[in-house]
């Protein structure tokens, strides 16, 4: 927002909070130059996907995370993880890519942890494709269940065909949770969950 006024940033945030419905609300706001944009001056981005493993529902995490019955096995997943980091042509995990430049993208990191019974895929990247993270978390997702082998991963990445990839996993999982104007912040190892 531009403005002339006078009001430091905590005050916009708690008077913009004030208006704000309850189920969202602003956490920070900073002094920025006249030429900065919210999209083009990003460095990066990181999401997470969460996945509720476990055989009954929770009903406080309706549609707040993907409801998974099966047993997840951490440790296949994060042999598969491994192959997604890097600069890499994810053609094979983009729904449509018809309206990019280009496909390549840079993962910096992909971590998995569990949380109780929530599974927690973090990535980190400089870009994403559509639905790339949900791909990847469809595919984390059939390499689970033996659809495909960790060491698949390497190939159906070369073959850059989104027929090769896994399922979609559903879109409630998914959460924008930083974005990066810095490179420095972007490198940083510092990615806290909250479940």
């Amino acid at each position: 927002m531009k403005t002339e006024s006078n009001i430091k940033t905590l005050g916009f945030c708690r008077g913009v909070n004030g208006e704000l419905p309850d189920d969202i609300a602003i956490l920070s706001c900073e002094d920025v130059p006249l030429d900065f944009h919210a999209r083009f001056d990003c460095k990066g981005k990181e999401y997470i996907y969460k996945m509720h493993c476990s055989e009954s529902k929770d009903p406080f995490g309706t549609d707040l995370a993907f409801h998974y019955r099966r047993k997840f096995d951490i440790e296949k997943a994060r042999q598969a993880s491994q192959y997604f980091v890097g600069t890499h042509d994810f053609a094979s995990f983009c729904a449509d890519c018809t309206n990019v430049y280009t496909t390549v993208r840079t993962i910096y990191s992909l971590k998995i942890e569990i949380v109780g019974d929530c599974v927690i895929i973090l990535v980190k990247g400089n870009g994403f494709l559509y639905n790339m993270i949900r791909i990847i978390a469809g595919t984390l997702i059939d390499v689970n269940e033996g659809k495909f082998s960790p060491d698949d991963i390497p190939a159906i990445i070369e073959a850059k065909n989104r027929l090769k990839a896994g399922r979609t996993a559903m879109a409630h999982g998914l959460y924008l949770n930083r974005v990066f104007y810095s490179e420095q912040d972007l490198m940083e190892d510092n990615t806290n969950v909250d479940v």
